[in-house]
């Protein structure tokens, strides 16, 4: 369809075919896959042709305060609808407005011709569940709508503080703020909600490692904190049979927060995890993102910058899922971004905010995969490209494509160690005389927990263990030290994390030994003659310095080596 002339004379048929098409999230979004145009484009044009208020227009930038009274909530569901107040105006949020026997039923309701605002059938089911999840939660003295956190619904980012929480309203509120609070100054990266039989417990994973951090008996506590927290995210509060995913934000101690939260239904009730996204925990003073801060030593940041200056190429980290794959790539790519070339990402979730960046998020139900978005972005003519993750062979393919054509790539893969990254990629079917010639170097990155600085002590003992891990020289300048737990620490002995890594730069002989698909031990043999350190090396040598201990690189290790 070439017109908007087009698509309102076609507008019987087009509404007929709309209104077949099954699981679309409004009428809107199927006119426009019917005929050929952008949502946006369908929408104004309709609604200039029709006179009809858009929800985001000038008019309903005022509260909208749901009705509930008006009509049967089972209706309201059906035929996605839903009643509004703007000032003492009803109002009627619609996503077919040309539904005749919908428009009859409100005009006989409202005695005249309805108000009308045209929006989306996610955006009325989202508000309506919201409503009814206020409504129950002020019944029982509890209203979710109140206290320091912002509502998913509008996305306000309000303060939380410690004032701000003695004066929140109900229990839930408080449980869900305090825990907020204490994660963020905490510096945890998650919060654990767990129902249990007759209590609900709060966990926080810090460093890496659940914490306890409260724990509230009585089943109802439980039931209310995750409605709290459906409410926030605006997720469906009625729905405990079926995990859902959402986000909502928040300002802690005067910073903006993102959130992320997973709820699993399990055998008890729900359980809720909440990521906090933290825009800025990864920047320095100056507002740049640290790649020194990240706790590698200056070998492997040499090498990292060196394979990292390449005009193209392709550079890999692997490791397991939290092992911060990402943040490593994000520090490198704020070293590179001069404004004087186009980077371009694609990832799934966008966590963090790289100005000068464009960064896109994956939308799987969209389709908007990492294989179809790159795609795109090399028709976007970028000179660097971030793909958050490799998960299948048509990603790693067109990766490796764009890496040979110009491009530098950055990406991240699963594997143990960086002689499992080739095996990964043969098992995608990518062809290892392109994947030898496009790859610059491999980073195998773990984190490892750091002993707190308040309460450390030395520990004689692992010097037993580093006499058959170090050389002489290394072992005579060995300082082993163990943190003993402390209130600073929360009794762990740790506080923070900082990356070791094993950083391989391709060379020659390398390549030619991936492509001839020599055996894993040939490879790590012609590593070490370069002199290069393996991550059990590496973390050996962290805990000579005294910055951690044996335990832990057994916990992140294993039996690597």
């Amino acid at each position: 369809m070439n017109s908007t002339n087009e698509l309102i004379e076609q507008l019987p048929s087009l509404l007929h075919r709309a209104r077949q098409r099954p699981g679309t999230n409004s009428l809107a979004g199927a006119l426009a896959a019917e005929c050929g145009l952008a949502e946006s484009t369908v929408r104004e044009a309709l609604a200039r042709a029709f006179s009809l208020t858009l929800t985001g227009s000038a008019e309903t930038e005022a509260p909208l305060a749901v009705d509930l009274d008006r009509l049967p909530l089972a209706y309201c569901r059906e035929r996605a609808v839903l009643p509004v107040r703007i000032g003492d105006q009803l109002h009627f949020l619609a996503d077919d407005p040309w539904d005749i026997a919908l428009i009859q039923r409100l005009t006989d309701l409202c005695g005249g011709v309805p108000r009308l605002i045209w929006s989306r059938r996610v955006e009325i089911l989202a508000r309506l569940d919201a409503a009814l999840a206020l409504a129950q939660a002020r019944r029982t003295g509890d209203d979710p709508n109140e206290g320091a956190l912002g509502t998913g619904s509008d996305q306000t980012a309000r303060e939380i503080s410690l004032e701000s929480i003695e004066r929140a309203p109900g229990a839930s509120v408080r449980h869900v703020d305090l825990a907020v609070l204490e994660a963020w100054q905490a510096g945890a990266s998650d919060i654990h909600f767990e129902t249990r039989r007759d209590a609900l417990e709060i966990k926080l994973r810090l460093d890496g490692v659940l914490i306890p951090l409260a724990r509230h008996p009585g089943g109802r506590d439980a039931e209310q904190v995750i409605n709290r927290i459906k409410v926030l995210a605006q997720l469906d509060i009625s729905e405990t049979r079926i995990p859902q995913d959402g986000r909502f934000r928040a300002r802690v101690a005067g910073r903006e927060l993102d959130f992320r939260v997973s709820i699993m239904p399990s055998i008890h009730g729900e359980d809720a995890v909440v990521r906090l996204l933290d825009k800025a925990q990864l920047r320095q003073v100056d507002g740049e993102l640290a790649l020194d801060a990240l706790g590698l030593d200056a070998r492997s940041l040499a090498c990292i910058r060196q394979v990292a200056a390449e005009p193209h190429g392709m550079l890999l980290v692997t490791g397991p899922t939290g092992s911060g794959k990402t943040t490593t790539l994000y520090a490198v790519l704020s070293e590179l971004n001069t404004g004087f070339e186009k980077i371009v990402t694609i990832e799934d979730p966008v966590e963090y905010e790289l100005p000068g960046v464009l960064q896109i998020p994956v939308n799987e139900k969209k389709g908007l995969t990492f294989a179809r978005g790159l795609r795109s972005i090399l028709r976007h003519d970028p000179d660097k490209i971030l793909v958050g993750e490799i998960r299948d062979s048509e990603t790693a393919e067109i990766a490796v494509q764009a890496s040979l054509t110009g491009h530098l790539v950055f990406t991240t893969v699963h594997a143990n160690n960086v002689y499992d990254v080739v095996e990964r990629f043969t098992h995608m079917g990518v062809d290892l005389h392109g994947f030898a010639s496009a790859v610059n170097g491999i980073i195998a990155q773990r984190l490892l927990r750091l002993n707190c600085p308040h309460c450390s002590q030395p520990d004689p003992t692992a010097l037993n263990i580093l006499a058959q891990r170090l050389d002489a020289a290394e072992l005579a300048r060995a300082t082993p030290q163990r943190g003993k737990g402390c209130e600073r620490c929360r009794g762990t002995g740790f506080m923070g994390r900082k990356a070791v890594a094993e950083v391989v730069p391709l060379d020659h002989t390398l390549r030619q030994l991936i492509v001839q698909r020599a055996p894993g031990l040939q490879l790590r043999e012609h590593v070490a003659s370069l002199g290069i350190s393996n991550l059990r090396q590496a973390a050996y040598r962290r805990v000579a310095q005294g910055l951690t201990t044996l335990e832990e690189v057994s916990r992140v290790l294993g039996s690597l080596d």
